[in-house]
This record gives C-alpha cells, structure tokens and sequence, in this order.
C-alpha cells in the first residue's frame, strides 16, 4: 500500500521573503522552480497534495529577488505529461527554459515540440529508480543520453546521494554535460561521507558534471541551514564555473519557506562578486541560452 502524500502547506507571500543582501547580477537565473496549476491531470498516486504555486505566484517572487531567467523543471507530480510545462513556457516568454521528463521511446517529433518550446534538459528520476542495480541504471542514463544528444541538451539528475555516490565511476568518463540536483543530495543521514564528497568534487573539477545549489534544507534535513555551508563554500572552491544557483520553489512540501534566505546563502558561500556572477549569470546562460 502507498504511504499518505505529504500535505504541502500554503505558499509564503512574494513580499514577505527576505531581499538579497548583495547586488544581485543582471540576467540572474533561477534554475529550479515547479509550477502547479489546476486543472492538468497528475500522476495516480503523487507525493504530495496539490501545492499552491501558480506561475502568478512564482513570478510575483522573481519579482521581490530581482530575478529575470529562470528555468521550470517538470516535477514527478505530472511525471511526464509535460502539458503545464508547455504552457508555462508559452506564458512566460524567451527569459523561461524547461527541463522535462520524458519516457524512453519519445519520439524525434515530441522532442523537437519541446525544444521549440524552450526545453533544453532531460530530467532523470532516479529516486524512482534508486533499487535497480547501478549496470541498469548506466544503461538507462545512457538511453536517454542518445534523446538529448542531437539536440544539444544536457542531461539532469534527481537522485539520492546513495545513487550518485555509485554512478560517479561512470559520471566521470560520462562525454554529455550533465547536472546534479540539490548539491549531489549527500545527506550525512544516509550514510554518505567526506570521502564521497570528494569524489563528486574530483569529477566536477575533470568530467562534464555541473552542480545544481538547490534544496540545502533537503541535504540539512534536522539541522539549520548552516550546517550546509562546508559544502557550499567547498563547491564554489572547487569549480564556481560548474555551478548554477536554483530555489526550487515552490519548497514541497513547505510553501512558507523563505526563498529569499536562500539566496541568500551565496553571499557566504560565495562571497566573491565573480563567482556569484558565474553562478548566477555566466554559466545558466551557457546551459540555457545559448541558441
């Protein structure tokens, strides 16, 4: 039997979230966010309820952070009926990209549909996945590389840290760019270590990996946000040109969490303006915009 869904909590308002307390770039880029809308269909037996996190919501905040680019990535909740992804794209305009999801055999038509519409990544599940002999999932990552692969795309990974942690052999040899979610998702709580860690960094610093600082409260879990910063500030030091900055609003199931406050973490994780700028700017705009 299926657990409950978490109960997602009503959305913090845009003006109440904390301002950036450092010049935030122009042409900053969000990476990360989801957006819920009634009336598109949902998976049989999603996580979470029906969160409130319109686009309308969503751009109000990109507003107060002085946010301009920002990219939409398709949550697990629509799995990979990408309807509301679409649409949003068309709402939003050319300063929105999207990462979708889509199943094994789309085909070249589907693909071109998205990529017109602004895609430019193919969101990988391996949460979903996360029982299957790593052999099986090199192979799957490997099938929907050949998806990406004509069209430029690059490929993002939603996974535990157990899941990275094993794949990083094969992500280091791995010729596609690639992101990692949620800074590799290595939660002491599951065992991971520094020695982990470090493997990670080394195939940031020589492979095609890029690394998503998102979702810190997911990699906290207990603890205070601070307790991330060792591996913020190691991150930045190690390669702040493979680095893009995402809130992942709407926070499931938290919606009155405050996105400014995490934005805010770049200011101690990176304190050099340049670096921020990489982050923020320079390095979203290789993996969105380019074309």
């Amino acid at each position: 039997m299926a657990s409950a869904p978490l109960e997602t909590t009503p959305m913090r308002a845009a003006e109440s979230n904390t301002r950036p307390r450092f010049a935030v770039p122009p042409d900053s880029c969000d990476t990360h966010f989801h957006v819920f809308e009634p009336g598109y269909a949902h998976v049989p037996e999603p996580l979470y309820t029906f969160p409130d996190g319109t686009l309308e919501q969503y751009q109000a905040l990109t507003r107060q952070l002085g946010i301009r680019r920002t990219v939409l990535v398709q949550p697990t909740y629509y799995g990979t009926d990408n309807s509301l992804l679409l649409d949003v794209l068309r709402a939003a305009g050319p300063d929105c990209r999207g990462v979708a999801r889509v199943e094994e055999d789309a085909g070249g038509r589907e693909l071109d549909r998205l990529h017109t519409a602004g895609v430019r990544a193919i969101r990988l599940d391996l949460f979903a996945r996360a029982a299957w002999p790593t052999a099986d999932i090199v192979a799957y990552v490997r099938r929907m590389a050949v998806l990406a692969r004509p069209r430029g795309w690059h490929l993002q990974f939603y996974a535990p840290g157990t899941v990275v942690r094993d794949l990083l052999p094969f992500l280091a040899d791995l010729e596609d760019r690639f992101v990692i979610d949620h800074m590799g998702y290595m939660k002491e709580s599951d065992g991971l270590t520094g020695a982990d860690f470090d493997g990670l960094l080394r195939v940031m610093d020589g492979g095609r990996c890029y690394v998503k600082l998102s979702g810190p409260y997911r990699v906290a879990k207990d603890r205070p946000l601070s307790a991330v910063e060792p591996i913020g500030r190691a991150l930045v030091a190690a390669r702040p040109d493979r680095l893009v900055w995402g809130s992942d609003w709407p926070h499931l199931p938290d919606g009155g969490r405050d996105t400014g406050e995490l934005l805010n973490l770049l200011a101690d994780w990176a304190p050099d303006e340049a670096d921020r700028n990489r982050i923020l700017v320079e390095t979203p705009a290789s993996l969105f915009f380019a074309d």
